[in-house]
């Protein structure tokens, strides 16, 4: 296992920049996820790590070693990548020891090692298919599997689970996440999924635009949000924002509630009209528009159906909603974070 630190790292192809100072520090052990949305950097920074592609300016430590001029075979690294790059006319048990017969390992440490780590992901009855005899969740282990043998000092994992449906994606997450708590390997996991990020991460870093907008615990990330983008970002349905003494209101969907849901005296409240409600079994998603502001303001609710009868919502009517103040969040004119309200 090892830390593993970026600073300042910097990415240019041509006169475009993908990366723009980036500076990250991941702990021995930790599970960190960069997340943002498609061609904000993560992958590229992710391949700067690898070593598959050179920074244009900055350094990348592993366990304290920089390693800015060692080739990826050198960093103790092991990437799986989203396609998961499995060879379709080996074997399985082939294909996870690929990487130690090129290290001209010996044959009985071969098959110690791919005994051992099919035996850790549940995978010993696979070993003699082939890839295409996989399912999409079975080829994701076999993946882990092969990175697995080599020892990696650190896992990098990007959008491992992409490929996978909705069903699959949940069981993977909590495999991968497992998994990654028995072997206790350095972790960093690419994704656009804040589901994924919020649920499998130690720490979270939001990237957009080639910039680290914010790192932090999923809490930290959800409740107290650096700056607008974050707060939209995150959370689904997203953080409402409404203009207000020139910078924005922001609140989470589930926490504008009926004001007779909420007991508290320091509350600000709104006249919300309701367009269209969503059931969802477990909650009820409310759609609508506040009344008073300088301009139209569209926001969301989330409601708990339990405590809100379906007759009493319906649309075109006007409801008294409220949010406590202790969960509002101001944002500045340029867009950062400046005070809970």
């Amino acid at each position: 296992m090892a830390a593993v630190s970026a600073s300042e790292i910097s990415k240019k192809f041509g006169e475009v920049s993908a990366i723009d100072g980036i500076s990250l520090a991941v702990q021995d052990g930790e599970f960190m996820v960069l997340l943002g949305p498609s061609g904000c950097g993560k992958t590229t920074f992710l391949r700067i790590i690898a070593g598959l592609e050179k920074q244009s300016a900055g350094d990348i430590a592993i366990g304290g070693e920089v390693v800015n001029n060692l080739p990826p075979r050198a960093r103790g690294i092991a990437m799986v990548f989203q396609s998961y790059g499995l060879y379709p006319h080996f074997t399985i048990r082939n294909i996870i020891a690929f990487p130690l017969k090129t290290q001209r390992v010996a044959k009985p440490q071969i098959n110690a090692k791919v005994a051992w780590a099919a035996q850790l992901l549940g995978i010993e009855h696979l070993l003699d298919r082939r890839p295409r005899q996989l399912s999409g969740g079975e080829r994701q282990r076999v993946a882990l599997a092969r990175a697995l043998v080599r020892d990696p000092t650190v896992f990098l994992l990007d959008e491992p689970l992409s490929n996978l449906d909705a069903k699959l994606r949940a069981s993977a997450r909590n495999e991968i996440k497992l998994f990654q708590q028995r072997v206790g390997t350095t972790t960093i996991y690419v994704t656009h999924d804040q589901v994924e990020a919020m649920g499998m991460g130690d720490r979270i870093a939001v990237i957009n635009h080639g910039k680290v907008r914010q790192v932090g615990t999923p809490a930290a990330i959800y409740d107290d949000p650096a700056d607008r983008f974050v707060a939209t970002f995150v959370g689904t349905p997203p953080m409402n924002l409404i203009e207000w003494d020139s910078g924005h209101l922001g609140f989470r969907p589930e926490h504008f509630l009926p004001k007779e849901m909420i007991r508290d005296d320091e509350v600000t409240e709104f006249s919300f009209r309701v367009d269209r409600a969503e059931y969802l079994g477990s909650e009820r998603i409310v759609y609508g528009e506040l009344e008073g502001l300088h301009s139209p303001a569209e926001v969301t609710a989330k409601l708990p159906p339990a405590h809100v009868p379906l007759a009493s919502i319906r649309r075109g009517e006007w409801h008294a909603f409220a949010v406590r103040n202790s969960q509002l969040c101001y944002f500045d004119k340029d867009g950062k974070q400046a005070r809970r309200y």
